[in-house]
This record gives C-alpha cells, sequence and structure tokens, in this order.
C-alpha cells in the first residue's frame, strides 16, 4: 500500500548521542565498547532527496528503499570488498562500523552521461576532451558508453561545499590518498561495478555509473561505507529502451532521481535559483521511481514498513535501546 504521508523528513532523536546531520542521512555516533572500541554509528536514511548539493523534496519510502537496496548490494559484494555494515534494526537504519571517511568520492562511469556540472556530460558538450585525467574521444553522442569503465574522482565536500573534479596525479599531490590506498580503492571500485554491471544486466537494468565513499578503520583497513548501487548513487537504464533512446538522442527510460532533477533543471539554475515548490504529483512519481527501482535491482517485492504512528515513531522504538 502506498501512502503518500508516510514521510520521514529528518530523524532527529535527542536521546541519541554524537548527531552529525549529513544532506540525506541523519547520524548518530556510539560510544565505545569493549565488544567495539572504535564505537558504532547509526546511519538513518531519511527520505529527503539530493541534487545539485541541495535538499530538494522529501519522498516518500526513500529511506527505506535506499537502505534496503544498499542491503541486497553489500549481501552481494562481500567477496570483493569488506564493508561497514554491523546490523539493521530498522527498514531505515543501519548500525555499522565507525569509518574515518577517506577525502576523495570515487565515481565509476560507463557511459558519457549525466547532468550536473562534474558529470563528464556537462564538461563533454562544453568542449573537454581531457577529463579527470581521462582522454575522450571526439565525436562522441550523449549516453553513449565509454570505450572502457573510467573513474572520475571529487574532492569530498565536509561541510556543505561543492565537490570538484580531481586526477589521480592530483590525489597523490595533494595527500588525499597514498599511491597504496588509491590502487586499492581503484581496484575495488571497478570489481564492484563490474559486479553491478553483471548483476544489473542480469535482470534487464544497464548500471551506467556509480560513485562510492570508503572509510578506514583504526587498523587503516579500507572498507565500503554509505551505501552502493542504490538508485540515489548510482544511474540506471532499462536495457530494452536503451538503444531507442540512444538513437534520437533522448534520455533513457531511468530508475534515478534523474526524475526530479531534470524536472527542477528545466525550470531554474539549480546551484543558484531559488528552487521551484515541486508539484506533489513529481513527488509522487518519484516515490514510485525508487519502489520500481528496488524490485527491478532485487527482485523482490517492496513492503512499505507501516509500523507505528509515524515512520519516524517507528525508528524511535527501534532505537531505543541504544538511548543514552
Amino acid at each position: 500500500m502506498f501512502d503518500p504521508d508516510r514521510v520521514l523528513p529528518h530523524a532527529r532523536i535527542p536521546e541519541l548521542p554524537n548527531p552529525y546531520f549529513g544532506k540525506v542521512r541523519d547520524c548518530y555516533d556510539l560510544p565505545p565498547t569493549a565488544e567495539y572500541p572504535d564505537g558504532r554509528r547509526i546511519l538513518i536514511s531519511s527520505d529527503r532527496i539530493s541534487a545539485f548539493d541541495r535538499i530538494l523534496a522529501a519522498i516518500p519510502y526513500k529511506g527505506q528503499v535506499l537502505t534496503q537496496t544498499a542491503r541486497y548490494w553489500f549481501d552481494h559484494t562481500v567477496d570483493i570488498c569488506p564493508n561497514h555494515v554491523l546490523g539493521y534494526p530498522d527498514p531505515n537504519v543501519v548500525i555499522g562500523r565507525r569509518v574515518t571517511i577517506l577525502p576523495v568520492e570515487i565515481v565509476v562511469r560507463g557511459y558519457l552521461a549525466g547532468t550536473t556540472s562534474t558529470s563528464v556530460l556537462t564538461q563533454y558538450r562544453a568542449g573537454h576532451r581531457r577529463l579527470y585525467g581521462h582522454t575522450l574521444p571526439d565525436g562522441m553522442r550523449d549516453n553513449q558508453v565509454l570505450p572502457q569503465p573510467i573513474i572520475t574522482p571529487t574532492s569530498k565536500a565536509f561541510d556543505g561545499g561543492h565537490d570538484e573534479p580531481l586526477t589521480p596525479d592530483e590525489i597523490l599531490a595533494q595527500g588525499l590518498l597514498t599511491p597504496a590506498q588509491w590502487d586499492e580503492v581503484s581496484a575495488y571500485a571497478f570489481a564492484l561495478f563490474a559486479r553491478g554491471q553483471q548483476m544489473a544486466a542480469e535482470r534487464g537494468l544497464i548500471l551506467a555509473d556509480t560513485k562510492y565513499e570508503f572509510g578506514t578503520d583504526a587498523q587503516g583497513r579500507i572498507l565500503i561505507a554509505d551505501e552502493i548501487h542504490t538508485p540515489d548513487s548510482s544511474r540506471y537504464w532499462r536495457a530494452d529502451g536503451y538503444a531507442a533512446a540512444f538513437e534520437t538522442g533522448t534520455r533513457p527510460p531511468s530508475f534515478d532521481k534523474d526524475v526530479i532533477r531534470a524536472w527542477v533543471a528545466a525550470r531554474c539554475d539549480p546551484y543558484t535559483d531559488p528552487i521551484p515548490e515541486i508539484p506533489a504529483d513529481i513527488i509522487a512519481q518519484t516515490a514510485h521511481v525508487y519502489i520500481e527501482a528496488y524490485e527491478a535491482i532485487t527482485g523482490q517485492t517492496f513492503h512499505g514498513d507501516h509500523a507505528g504512528p509515524t515512520p519516524l515513531d517507528r525508528i524511535r522504538a527501534n532505537l531505543s535501546p541504544w538511548f543514552t
């Protein structure tokens, strides 16, 4: 059952310690214990939708979709790369190991696509051919497959700033990562993307691009954190609609937040102008896209959790053992 009022705009819970509020997730750091001397982090996926480095709206069920999609992929990639997950006490919540997020966001792209200022398509249209340390050939068309997948890293803006494009040489020269760390995260990223593309293809989807966030634990081990291959962090297209869209130069049918992002971008400069009020039908359409994406990606039926008067009440009840 779809309930448009079933929305989690935030997860501010004063009984939980050491809060950190991101664009989409509201997080709390638990104190160290004998079992977890480095501590643990509670990550709650709200229904906020972020694009252009801004919050655009709150989408019903989005947080549950993200958490459960990431859970599916964490379970299916743990043989490739260790992750931060310790448990799932609520459909919107992950308990994870505390990690120090590396200051470089790793984006892997298989196609010439995107709408943001840092996307390869935006820069390619502007006439640039040398991008993120890679040289792309002339004559490529929108949404064309790249000669091979590439990593397009950006700086990680932790305090509301804008992510900035980086090259591998710049990453090393600025000391953002050591050579060994860059080699390791690059290898992880390409392997994860290959697994994602393979499994997506088996379900009739194209994983066009995705971003990964890696962190280190107290022992220096690199883990993948945050989320993986979700509709927020990835661009999925329907494989059976790609060829026709490519031939006509239109956007392939997608399972990502390009739906709402494209609506906003068509009506203002989303980086500088006020965001216009997004109509209820666009909000509902976006919610259904997220739910459809979960089912297409995982092959599982989505069941919205309606326990408690509101999603926040349910989350508070499930997290009460961790209240201070």
